[in-house]
């Protein structure tokens, strides 16, 4: 008796150790992936005002190109433009590139897909729980503006849709120009989110922008 009520203590004890050192490697799991979250949070705001204010300086001072004109390739990270979305108070910089690390900071353009102003299909990807967020109330009619530096691009919403991530189908050319804004569904999954949010829109106007835009 007296071995068997040793050995069943020393069991608990162990057992009690076990769960007060798993409460410990927890708590600080926990601490680190909330550190890293406001981490990612504050370096996202970070980058869009510093950018944001760059872009806006240079807005001012640049002149319109003519249509003829042909820009150089844009490098990955490059900052290609502003988008907006006024009803759902949307507003961040856009760059070349769909990166992990870009898609924290800014909204990524897709380089195999057209630029504003180019002739197709301009795809813009964000993560679902950051700067795309807002698209989760995103309805057909809403105005979407894209400004350049020189350009300032209005586009509206024509559909929405949810698809699995192989329907490479919605980033494809089209023959008139439009925007495809694309981010992971459902909005509020935990964990790698099984499908895709997909917004379509129509350009309706490409204008010079005006002066002291954006």
């Amino acid at each position: 008796m007296r071995v068997t009520f040793s050995m069943r203590h020393q069991a608990e004890g162990l057992t009690l150790r076990v769960l007060q050192a798993a409460h410990y490697v927890f708590l600080v799991a926990g601490i680190l992936m909330l550190g890293f979250a406001g981490y990612a949070v504050l370096d996202q705001y970070w980058y869009q005002n510093v950018e944001m204010s760059k872009f806006e300086a240079v807005a001012v001072s640049v002149p319109p190109k003519p249509p003829a004109f042909v820009a150089a390739p844009i490098a990955v990270g490059g900052v290609i433009g502003e988008l907006e979305v006024p009803r759902l108070k949307l507003k961040a910089m856009v760059v070349q590139g769909d990166s992990e690390q870009m898609l924290r900071r800014a909204v990524g353009h897709l380089p195999e897909t057209a630029l504003p102003g180019e002739a197709g299909n301009v795809a813009l990807a964000g993560h679902r729980d950051g700067i795309f967020r807002p698209l989760r109330n995103v309805l057909p009619g809403d105005l979407i503006t894209f400004r350049t530096p020189d350009r300032e691009f209005q586009y509206q919403v024509e559909w929405t849709a949810v698809v699995p991530p192989t329907a490479v189908r919605v980033i494809e050319p089209t023959s008139d120009p439009a925007m495809t804004l694309i981010t992971c569904f459902p909005f509020y999954y935990v964990g790698a989110a099984p499908e895709r949010f997909v917004v379509r829109a129509r350009r309706i106007s490409a204008l010079p922008s005006p002066p002291g835009a954006p």
